[in-house]
């Protein structure tokens, strides 16, 4: 017996295991995991994979947030059709009936062990969660942000969310007078008040309610293969090439003319452009091929633009999956430049990096100020991009085993061929004065600060609240990303990041079809009743900045709070003393 499935066109047989598996209970499944095995659900497949994850081309955290959880969704969004196939060969098992996910262990979740016996262990999200998930909705399900209309509905709603919050955190501190100028309890009233929002505008959690909308997803995704929007364009890459020659072109002939400036804004737009093929390849959009599109990555991330295009698809993959999560997505972990959510003000611990975010004193003097220097740190982004690259590939952080393993030893001599024709080459060799050699190297850096604006715009200004396990993977996308409402004519200027919702909800689209989906992704969402949230470029700026100034305001609170418990510490000891 085998499933069918349309990939690209062209049939691909999902072949069912030949031997019956045996059916593994939730109970059996957590004994695994608490022994160390690592274990997921695949269309109601048990895989262990623990033989796997050091051989897996997008990196091994993706893999572990997803143990535990029914990871379905996630795993078809971001495999083709064949990588699926290749998965079957790590079933042991299969489930029956609906999959409780559980918190995976990279996220705290806490496992039993069989010899504990076999009840069912409670339920792992916070209680405010569960009790509120039931929650009726006030908003509209979909709302273009920008139009008159809406300013009254979810616009409206979204502006007053961090006030409401904040507000109502004060007048619950006042209640309790014993907790006034605790600092801590102040955020975690922030955050209880951020679920309540959340829960209160989105479908709720109720398995019934998050299994239908999935079933909807999936079935628009069934449409849009149908509809053969998962085929490249590959016309659409011939016109970028042409934008591509014209940008090298110019580059070189204003630095032979000694006009640097010129050369390095040149230089800069064509990073900048080449940035968007970069992103397509590393989700395998253009051929659809794991080592082909790899390749093509590489020459153009690192041996163009001397960046990792591994060390990108390991931070990329987890960012998919764990959107806008303060813990977990690397995306928007940037203390102490940046703090997009109040909860880093409590020095998180990134899972990602592995190390402790600490609000330091650094980091308090930078983020009461971020929403005035947001645009200027984000002019120097390119720098961090190479720190990480370097990072990524010295320490070996991809896979050194398996088929991808020879891409870290391609990497590594695209970044040294990258330093050479740019170092060496354009910067020392072509350019008579370390001055203008100063000036070329900041202004060809500098241009590419609106593509750091472009991926975090479609973040920092959405939901950073967890919902916890029972939450689908289409609504989590939706409720942690927007998209840019852009003319047709300016695509080419965003480069698909302009679609970002449509893109975490199918990864692999090519960004040149993202457009033709949209309106089917927005009957979706009205369909189901979540919000599709659409911004208008000016205007999702602003949100941005305004988030970022609601969590200065925050840290400004923050800091009264425990100057205030400082100062009656003191007082007390003074009394004490007299």
């Amino acid at each position: 017996m085998a499933v069918i499935e349309l990939h690209n066109g062209r049939p691909v047989q999902l072949s069912l295991p030949k031997r019956p598996l045996p059916v593994l209970s939730r109970r059996e499944v957590e004994a695994m995991i608490a022994e160390g095995r690592l274990i997921v659900i695949l269309d109601n497949y048990v895989l262990k994979v623990d033989a796997f994850i050091k051989y897996h081309p997008g990196g091994d955290k993706a893999m572990m947030h997803m143990v535990g959880r029914d990871a379905t969704d996630e795993i078809k969004g971001l495999h083709s059709a064949e990588a699926r196939k290749m998965m079957e060969r790590y079933r042991i098992g299969t489930i029956e009936g609906r999959w409780k996910n559980f918190v995976p262990p990279i996220q705290g979740g806490k496992f039993r062990p069989a010899a504990v016996g076999d009840e069912e262990p409670e339920d792992a999200r916070p209680k405010e969660i569960a009790a509120s998930s039931g929650s009726s909705r006030s908003s509209s399900p979909t709302a273009v942000f920008d139009t008159d209309e809406s300013k009254s509905g979810l616009r409206v709603r979204g502006s007053m969310a961090a006030s409401v919050s904040s507000v109502s955190s004060i007048d619950d501190q006042q209640q309790q007078p014993e907790k006034a100028f605790d600092g801590m309890a102040h955020l975690d009233v922030l955050t209880k008040k951020e679920i309540l929002l959340d829960l209160d505008k989105y479908p709720s959690l109720e398995p019934q309610v998050q299994e239908e909308i999935v079933h909807k997803y999936r079935l628009l995704y069934e449409k849009l293969m149908a509809e053969r929007l998962f085929d490249c364009n590959y016309s659409a890459y011939a016109i970028e090439g042409t934008r591509y020659l014209a940008l090298a072109t110019l580059t070189l002939v204003f630095l032979k003319w000694q006009w640097y400036t010129l050369s390095a804004l040149c230089l800069g737009g064509l990073w900048h452009q080449l940035v968007f093929t970069a992103h397509d390849a590393g989700h395998m959009g253009i051929t659809h091929n794991l080592h082909a599109d790899t390749v093509i990555g590489i020459i153009i991330a690192d041996f163009i633009g001397g960046l990792s295009i591994g060390w990108w698809k390991r931070n990329h993959n987890v960012h998919h999956i764990v959107t806008n999560s303060p813990e977990h997505d690397p995306d928007i972990e940037h203390l102490p430049f940046f703090a997009v959510s109040h909860r880093f003000l409590g020095s998180l611990r990134s899972t990602y990096y592995d190390h402790i975010m600490h609000y330091d004193a650094f980091a308090k003097v930078l983020i009461k100020v971020q929403h005035y220097t947001y645009y200027l740190i984000l002019l120097f982004g390119r720098f961090n991009l190479y720190r990480l690259s370097w990072m990524y590939l010295i320490l070996g952080q991809g896979p050194r085993k398996g088929p991808a393993a020879w891409h870290r030893y391609l990497e590594i001599a695209g970044t040294a061929f990258f330093w050479y024709w740019f170092g060496y080459l354009m910067v020392y060799k072509s350019i008579d004065t370390n001055w203008h050699r100063f000036v070329f190297v900041m202004v060809s850096h500098m241009v590419t600060a609106p593509l750091h604006v472009q991926i975090t715009l479609s973040h920092f200004a959405m939901s950073t609240a967890d919902l916890g396990e029972d939450e689908s993977f289409p609504q989590k996308m939706l409720r942690t990303t927007m998209d840019v409402d852009c003319p047709t004519w300016l695509d080419w200027f965003h480069g698909g990041l302009q679609f970002q919702a449509i893109h975490h909800l199918f990864p692999r689209m090519p960004r040149h079809n993202l457009r033709r989906a949209q309106s089917l992704v927005q009957e979706f969402c009205d369909e189901v009743g979540v919000p599709y949230a659409l911004y208008g470029f000016v205007d999702g700026n602003k949100t941005v900045i305004g988030r970022l100034a609601e969590v200065s305001r925050q840290a400004r609170i923050l800091a009264k709070c425990q100057e205030s418990i400082m100062g009656g510490e003191l007082g007390h000891g003074h009394a004490h003393a007299h």
